[in-house]
């Protein structure tokens, strides 16, 4: 570790002190020197400054990613870039091609001194503009809060793919940050109001994996076994706590930790959670991007507490996942990963699919819900998996997923992927009479590669069956190269359980899935469904189909305002008063009642009477193995 240091501190001494004789600045022997100064940002755009060093070749190319590990879409990073432009030694501005939407070339490199241009963020247009990068790997600058996706700011030169970075970032002293990169000095102006705080990268990968966030932020920093854990919270109105999401956190992970065993690749792990709050300029693609130490979390801001720890269990604990893949186990795809030309691995099954699936296994297993929820969370899943093309080969999707006709399939991965994880449990629990599972493989995968050495995509699907048995082979070939849809019955027979029609509990805005509610553009107003016949509660009170909604509790309902109205739903409680005013066919209808509990009809997954031995003993291999 001091080796280490002293090698950064040397480099960044070099840096830092300037080199009289530009020629013998060798771009190619340094870090790319990288600045933002946060405390220049205006209408949303921050200044960025990047001093690569001198150049010998004719001519040298600038990218900022066109897609990011672990989002599997287009996000063209450059379109949010403005006044681009090149300097010499001299600090006169030279010739620059904006190639497309992220590249530039500099044709006259050898009198490159720097480049600077301003970032604008993308958390405040992705309402108004179509194609804007997923929330959580978005960016946002505010005066209270700059979340930095650093894959949004700093850019890579195509000869220069494997050097390393040193970055500044400038801010008022009073702001908190976080970041997840290696923080090697911090700088305070002399009058205090400023501090820059200087980080290292080894590579252009760091940066991208690296995110940071600063502002009004609320940080807790705590240990689950040897991790060091920090969850940094940005919610504008103050509704929501660290302290209070810490305790929820602290629980998921400690229960991971356990799941897991012996699987253990970091000893910190940040956790970067914005609460959007309800304006028509806050980002809306909530959900979080993993990052192999840390992940960025967008939710919104008004949902009630329960629900918000609810959303970070399933959220987070699948980011957290990501430290078994695709970090300890990946493709040369993901391992030598181009941003700008980039591959797919053919593997999505495992890196999203198996990893949602632990997500959803740890959870029974360490405790942290009962079978029947658990039960309930596979049902969902194959009820939204039914939405999408059960004949697609996951294998040719995954390879191809930013291609048009395979792009709309891509929410799959988490539906179908993690019942592709379940299948594969079973069959490999059955097969060595609950000795091994899915899990169990993972980990031996993880020792014959690692985080440094990437398997070849081509040949992991026969290294698996060689590993495990015929079944698993014989599965993988058919439902996952293959193009033949899963029959659930029969895996589900094997643990004793079956897919019956009954009673379920539902909320008071959905019957199961399915919204009971919906809003008329034309009129602004929000009105029942034809669906709410099946939901008990509004049933049982008179509500019919068509019936406008005005207002709830005396508050006016409309679109502008129905996230809020109808997301309160979600903390009524059996007992309490309701009072809701409905037009129904021009005509004014008040219906005063209690809160109590509403049903809806469908399939449920559950036990069988009379259970076998042997179900029974291969069930409870497979939920608490």
């Amino acid at each position: 570790m001091k080796n280490t240091l002293a090698k950064i501190s040397i480099g960044l001494l070099l840096v830092g002190c300037g080199v009289k004789n530009p020629s013998n600045d060798i771009a190619t022997s340094l870090p790319i020197k990288s600045s933002m100064d946060l405390t220049q940002a205006e209408e949303d755009k921050v200044p960025v400054v990047i001093n690569p060093g001198r150049f010998v070749q004719d001519s040298v190319t600038y990218f900022l990613p066109k897609v990011v590990q672990g989002t599997y879409s287009v996000s063209d990073f450059g379109k949010y870039i403005e006044d681009f432009k090149a300097y010499d030694y001299e600090g006169n501005e030279i010739a620059v091609n904006n190639l497309d939407n992220n590249s530039w070339l500099i044709p006259n490199a050898t009198q490159l001194d720097k480049i600077a241009y301003k970032v604008n963020d993308t958390y405040d247009i992705e309402n108004v503009t179509i194609g804007t990068p997923f929330s959580p790997s978005g960016t946002n600058i505010e005066p209270e809060n700059f979340v930095l996706n650093l894959h949004g700011f700093i850019g890579y030169f195509d000869v220069l793919k494997n050097n390393q970075y040193s970055l500044e970032v400038k801010a008022p002293t009073a702001m908190k940050r976080t970041s997840a990169l290696q923080k090697v000095a911090t700088e305070t102006s002399e009058d205090g109001l400023n501090t820059t705080d200087k980080y290292f990268a080894s590579r252009y990968f760091e940066i991208t994996d690296n995110p940071m966030m600063y502002g009004d932020l609320d940080v807790e920093e705590f240990q689950v076994g040897d991790i060091k854990i920090v969850l940094s919270v940005y919610s504008p109105n103050k509704i929501h706590k660290a302290s209070k999401i810490k305790e929820t956190v602290y629980k998921m992970m400690e229960a991971q930790k356990e799941y897991l065993g012996d699987i253990n690749s970091t000893l910190r792990y940040d956790i970067y959670l914005y609460l959007a709050p309800s304006t028509e300029k806050s980002p809306t693609g909530f959900g979080a991007l993993e990052h192999h130490t840390s992940t960025v979390v967008v939710l919104p801001e008004q949902m009630p507490d329960e629900a918000l720890a609810s959303a970070m269990i399933d959220v987070v604990s699948h980011e957290f996942f990501h430290i078994v893949t695709p970090l300890s186990v990946h493709s040369e795809d993901v391992h030598y990963f181009d941003y700008n030309a980039p591959t797919f691995s053919k593997h999505l099954w495992m890196y999203e699919g198996v990893t949602e699936y632990f997500a959803t296994l740890f959870q029974v297993n360490r405790g942290l819900v009962d079978e029947d929820e658990f039960y309930s969370k596979i049902r969902d899943k194959i009820q939204n998996a039914s939405e999408f093309d059960d004949s697609m080969s996951f294998t040719v999707m995954s390879e191809n997923i930013i291609e048009k006709q395979y792009e709309s399939n891509y929410a799959n991965v988490y539906e179908k992927g993690a019942l592709i994880g379940m299948c594969i449990d079973i069959l490999m629990r059955e097969a060595s009479e609950g000795k091994r599972g899915i899990l169990s493989l993972m980990k031996e995968l993880s020792l014959k590669y690692g985080k440094d050495k990437p398997f070849e995509d081509d040949k992991i699907i026969e290294e698996i069956i060689a590993m495990t048995y015929p079944s698993v082979g014989e599965f993988l070939h058919t439902h996952v190269i293959g193009t033949t849809p899963i029959n659930y019955d029969t895996f589900f027979n094997k643990v004793g359980l079956a897919v019956k029609e009954e009673k379920i509990e539902t909320s008071y805005i959905q019957n199961g899935r399915e919204l009971i509610f919906a809003g008329n553009m034309a009129t602004g107003s929000i009105f029942f469904t034809e669906q709410v016949v099946d939901n008990s509660f509004w049933h049982e009170n008179g509500v019919k189909p068509n019936d406008d909604v005005l207002e709830i509790n005396g508050e006016k309902l409309t679109i502008q305002n129905v996230n809020k109205i109808l997301g309160a739903t979600l903390e009524w409680e059996e007992g309490d008063d309701l009072e809701i005013k409905l037009n129904r066919a021009g005509e004014d209808v008040v219906i005063k009642t209690k809160i109590t509990q509403s049903y809806t009809y469908g399939k449920k997954l559950t036990v069988i009477e009379n259970p076998t031995e042997k179900q029974l003993e291969l069930r409870k291999a497979w939920l608490k193995g």
